[in-house]
């Protein structure tokens, strides 16, 4: 029954492919091929889109159907592993903007989430939309206590309208996973899962709420980037209310000389804050384009930026991130073999490959970019092409490092817009060194071990069972690959790092346990003190190294 129901929207997005003379789109997919032979009847092909490339014309279709295949264009252009540079290029083009629904629903959403009239809430409430997109919009208001703020609202009946549009983009990526010669590289029901996820989290105004909170805190300073604060008690799923923030867009570079900002000092900071978003604090912006990314007019003497729409964030595991500024650190370097061992450390890629052959491939990409001013270099552009090789050798993308890619993209394009001559190796190297050093100093270490203390504590007991069990099984037969050479041959760096990780887990336990022994008796060692602290950090220390 639903793919008699989709029948008719599938003949709609045909006919808009082959208005915009996307003919191979529609013949590589089985179920609209019969329609050439009734082409004549969805009529001619626009004329003016003959001389357009192919990117421009896929964007102008989906812009043509609407707001999810807008965001759908928009997921496709950050998965650069997947479409062509230049199809990526013009999806990154796609702006989420639709006529605003009428300012009288809006009051009526924000009286209904809120359980207030909207007189009993603000001071003013413009019904006039500052904003519109296909999820929500934004109305300027005023508080009792003067304070401006910005409120937005999503749109009526949205869930549900998504929720068929969404079973119209599942149909199109069932039937291109069927039909399509390269839906293997493709994997279209991956993109239209990852449009699911981002519309299922920008339906969530409380959660855009909790991101930009934090996200706040994480600059709490305010210096290199203000973030709005949010109105909590004003804020429901479907309504968020923000204060209300001034700026241009960065890449209004008229305006910024205009107003006297130093855009070099500008341009530094942007690639300074991705980092620290990224290495720092493991949470980033993930939809930084210059829309979204403001500039502060006011402040010319110490200028910052201004983040705004927080639907789409992203951070890494904990593992992934420290890999990941290990491979920048390499790259910063050109330490070709590192980046190999670390893909393969990284359990990104199998342990059964030859690190010289993928350090070769490695530096086969890099060393023509390093021929060049090192201003002229794009990390962005390196770091993709990088994950483009690494899948040759079976690697295989993770969803959170594409959306890195994405951001790191947007990033660059936002200081080399701001400062052309940029040096983006020479900004981000000293920081990403500088975050690491915090990141993995004895003193991080010691204050981490503090927190999982009791939890070591309470699983130390429980290990002499598990390597009895795991005897056991092996004695029983039960664990026969453990006695297939080939699979041992496989095994053996993963089986060596969880040796090392059981070794340094119980000597952690048991150094921790002494050392809180020590605390606890400190009177006992008088002036000694301070130096059996420093031996039991250095110890510490050497534990954690052992971890890695």
């Amino acid at each position: 029954m639903r793919s008699l129901a989709v029948v008719p929207r599938l003949m709609r997005v045909a006919s808009v492919l082959l208005a915009w003379r996307l003919d191979e789109i529609v013949s590589a997919t089985h179920l609209f091929r019969p329609l050439k032979l009734v082409r004549p009847l969805f009529g001619r092909p626009r004329p003016d889109v003959r001389s357009l490339p192919r990117g421009a014309r896929l964007r102008g279709a989906l812009t043509e159907l609407g707001p999810i295949f807008v965001k759908a264009g928009q997921v496709l252009s950050t998965r650069r592993d997947l479409v062509p540079p230049d199809i990526a290029d013009e999806l990154a083009l796609l702006q989420d903007q639709v006529p605003p629904f009428p300012g009288r629903e809006a009051r009526a959403i924000v009286e209904r989430e809120l359980k207030q009239p909207v007189a009993s809430l603000f001071a003013r409430f413009d019904e006039t939309a500052l904003a519109s997109a296909s999820i929500a919009q934004v109305h300027a208001a005023t508080l009792h206590d003067g304070r401006e703020v910005v409120v937005k609202v999503l749109r009526p009946d949205i869930a549900q309208r998504i929720a068929n549009d969404v079973a119209l983009l599942r149909s199109l990526g069932e039937l291109a996973e069927r039909w399509h010669p390269a839906a293997d590289k493709i994997r279209p029901m991956e993109v239209v899962a990852e449009v699911e996820k981002m519309l299922e989290n920008e339906l969530d105004l409380q959660r855009e709420g909790a991101s930009a909170s934090l996200l706040k805190r994480n600059f709490a300073s305010g210096v290199d980037l203000y973030v709005p604060a949010v109105e909590w008690d004003f804020t429901t799923d479907g309504v968020l209310t923000l204060e209300r923030v001034y700026g241009v867009s960065c890449d209004d570079v008229a305006a910024i000389d205009a107003a006297g900002v130093d855009r070099k000092a500008l341009a530094v900071k942007g690639v300074r804050v991705f980092y620290e978003q990224v290495f720092r604090d493991n949470f980033f912006h993930a939809d930084a384009h210059p829309g979204n990314v403001w500039v502060d007019l006011t402040r010319t003497a110490e200028p910052r930026f201004i983040a705004l729409d927080f639907g789409i964030m992203g951070s890494l595991p904990e593992a992934d991130q420290y890999w990941l500024a290990q491979n920048f650190i390499a790259l910063f370097e050109r330490d070709y073999f590192r980046i190999a061992q670390l893909h393969i450390d990284a359990g990104w890629m199998p342990a059964h490959l030859r690190v010289d052959e993928l350090a070769a491939a490695v530096r086969t990409v890099c060393e023509p970019y390093f021929t060049r001013p090192l201003a002229q270099i794009s990390i962005a552009e390196l770091v993709i092409k990088l994950f483009r090789t690494a899948q040759k050798f079976e690697l295989t993308l993770q969803p959170q490092l594409i959306l890195l890619q994405k951001t790191l993209l947007n990033i660059e394009g936002v200081g080399r817009r701001l400062d052309p001559d940029i040096d983006i190796w020479a900004v981000a190297h000293p920081v990403l060194e500088r975050i690491l050093r915090e990141r993995y100093s004895v003193r991080r270490t010691l204050r981490e071990a503090r927190k999982r203390l009791p939890e070591w504590i309470h699983a130390a007991p429980q290990f002499p069972e598990l390597v009895r069990d795991a005897l056991r099984q092996v004695a029983r037969g039960e664990r026969r690959d453990m006695a297939d050479p080939q699979a041992l041959q496989q095994q053996a760096e993963l089986a060596r790092r969880q040796r090392r990780a059981l070794v340094a887990g119980l000597l952690g336990v048991a150094l921790l346990g002494s050392a809180t022994a020590l605390w606890l008796a400190r009177p006992m060692f008088g002036p000694l003190w301070p130096s059996v602290l420093a031996l039991g950090a250095a110890i510490a220390a050497f534990v954690h190294a052992a971890r890695r």
